[in-house]
């Protein structure tokens, strides 16, 4: 190990030194040698998240957390401890080296036998415990920012918080494509046994190289197959835009979060399910749909559901990335809880096992999907289930609740989503998070809405609840409609922003309804414009307008010295409807 300068992307280096220091940020280098080694292609969740990397900005692939520290460990002892680690799991080995094709796509996956990684310790002695915790949460999204290379390893960024050769806390930045949230629980408990001294059995989950295996065998690529049909199904039929409010007037921004913490809510959800005989998680799932469907006037949803793919048991304690999204398509219109609460087992079950699939040929489905129908789908309502995949040792260090149910507000990551429940613990409490955006749940709304769900529960403990009597309870269906809201297609579209659209992918333009259809007229003097190019020309200009449709018919006047004449059509490309149809 040699102690190396801080390069200008450290975290440390933006602002956050501890006050009352004399040393500066210190950079370890920590070298690990294995036996083994190899390359293959990609898993599809690998595959998923390098697209995402190479898309999105690095906050939202990154994912921070600080670990916990056994007592009395010291800052050469954690370094072996992470070295340990690093060497235990492929995954975090791997790198994503450029592909021969031209845009340089990732076609192979590479785990090292030997390299190394650099450590960043910051000098944080004479702090209080919450002092330490402050900085550490603040190097971790300071850090978050900063990509990691996909052409080198390691997956993962670590930064201590020490007192001399005192180990206080460890911060770890963890890319995605490394290892998700499921993965990362199991990183957080071989650390924790590593840095108290104990030695680990063997790993006995697959490897990233033989999940991929798996994934190119006859029946992955049928399973694979059989969930691009599900997806094709949903994306083509099912609804698509959840929420209509007159606040929403562009792509989600500015969101709020909420932390809420209750024992009370674990004892009922407890109940709950002794009662049913489903699981927490199916619960959760269903009493969160039942308040959706109540906020927005909408009987159908599609859900998106992260960490969907962790259903088989074979891969519960895998280390790399399997996350794909589930779309799970509900029928909120039960009699009562209960009945939903059966529906959401089965729809959960259908999505979660076709959420494994080729990410390239997922995105392409998108896109013919807002061909076809005029309207992109977008992530407007968002589960995420980490119950299983936060370590004890993490959950029971937090303090009990000082109230319940105790509401936190925290800051907000930047997400490209109406609404997120993000549930973190089912046992002892019941801790979960809302993320909403204020085009849709302003901050006293999304207080309404969380503490509406332990609510919920308590009812549901003592028997069937139903759904009917949700307004009596709940109030009525929330959000202020008003303009020229309409329910097409499966979505709630606001005529306003359909002729905003129009306006600005076509110019002058004229639009009406004839039975629930679009239908836009347009002159022009170019011969070449017909209503393909018309549709096109819409379709591309539909990202961030989740409130707009393309029409479903174009009708095209064209203005000629030798006369005037007219065509009309869908505008809609057949080769693509012949893909669609394909798949449906």
């Amino acid at each position: 190990m040699t102690p190396q300068d801080a390069p200008p992307n450290d975290p440390t280096s933006l602002g956050a030194t501890p006050r009352g220091t004399t040393a500066t940020p210190r950079r370890i280098t920590v070298r690990y040698a294995v036996e083994g080694g190899g390359s293959g292609p990609l898993t599809r969740g690998q595959g998923n998240m390098v697209l995402c990397i190479r898309r999105d900005p690095p906050e939202g692939i990154n994912k921070d957390s600080v670990w916990p520290v056994p007592d009395g460990v010291s800052v050469p002892a954690g370094l072996v401890a992470l070295r340990l680690l690093v060497e235990r799991h492929e995954s975090l080995r791997t790198s994503f080296p450029a592909g021969p094709g031209p845009d340089g796509f990732p076609d192979r996956q590479v785990v090292h036998r030997n390299g190394r990684f650099a450590v960043t310790v910051v000098e944080a002695g004479g702090r209080s415990e919450v002092e330490l915790d402050a900085l550490a949460a603040e190097l971790g999204r300071a850090d978050v920012a900063v990509p990691v290379s996909l052409d080198a390893p390691p997956r993962v960024r670590f930064t201590m918080l020490a007192a001399g050769e005192r180990l206080l806390r460890l911060v770890a930045v963890v890319c995605h494509a490394g290892a998700d949230g499921a993965a990362t629980a199991v990183l957080i408990q071989d650390w924790h046994a590593l840095a108290a001294g104990k030695e680990l059995p063997p790993v006995t989950a697959p490897t990233p190289l033989e999940v991929a295996v798996a994934e190119q065998s006859d029946q992955g690529c049928r399973r694979a197959a059989a969930a691009l049909r599900h997806w094709a199904r949903v994306l083509t039929a099912g609804p698509q835009v959840v929420f209509a409010d007159a606040r929403i007037t562009g792509p989600p921004g500015d969101h709020s979060a909420l932390l809420v913490r209750s024992r009370t809510a674990a004892d009922h959800l407890a109940a709950v399910c002794r009662r049913t005989g489903a699981s927490p998680s199916v619960v959760l799932l269903a009493a969160f749909a039942a308040l959706v469907a109540h906020r927005s006037g909408r009987r159908e949803l599609v859900l998106s559901a992260l960490s969907a793919n962790r259903q088989r048991a074979a891969l519960i304690d895998h280390v790399g990335t399997l996350a794909q999204d589930a779309l799970v398509l509900l029928d909120t219109g039960a009699a009562d809880l209960d009945q939903l609460i059966g529906r959401a087992k089965s729809a959960s079950l259908s999505a979660y096992w076709h959420s494994t699939l080729d990410a390239q040929q997922v995105w392409q489905l998108v896109d013919d999907a807002a061909h076809l129908r005029g309207a992109r789908f977008s992530r407007q309502v968002v589960v995420n289930d980490l119950s299983l995949t936060i370590p004890a040792a993490v959950a029971d260090a937090q303090p009990p609740p000082a109230v319940d149910p105790e509401l936190t507000v925290l800051p907000a990551p930047p997400l490209p989503v109406r609404l997120m429940f993000t549930i973190l613990r089912i046992t002892g409490s019941l801790d979960f998070a809302l993320i909403t955006c204020p085009q849709v749940l302003d901050p006293e709304e999304t207080e309404g809405f969380a503490r509406a769900l332990p609510a919920l529960l308590a009812a549901a403990a003592e028997g069937p609840v139903l759904l009917s009597d949700l307004p009596a309870v709940l109030g009525p269906p929330g959000g202020e409609r008003g303009g020229e809201w309409r329910l097409v297609d499966g979505a709630w579209i606001d005529l306003a922003a359909v002729r905003e659209l129009l306006r600005t992918a076509l110019g002058e333009h004229r639009l009406s309804e004839e039975e629930g259809k679009l239908v836009v007229e347009l002159a022009t003097v170019d011969p070449s414009f017909g209503p393909v190019e018309a549709h096109r020309a819409v379709v591309a200009a539909l990202p961030g307008r989740d409130t707009a449709m393309a029409p479903h018919h174009y009708v095209v006047r064209y203005a000629a010295p030798a006369g005037e004449w007219t065509e009309a059509g869908s505008g809609r490309d057949p080769a693509v409807v012949a893909r669609l149809s394909v798949l449906t």
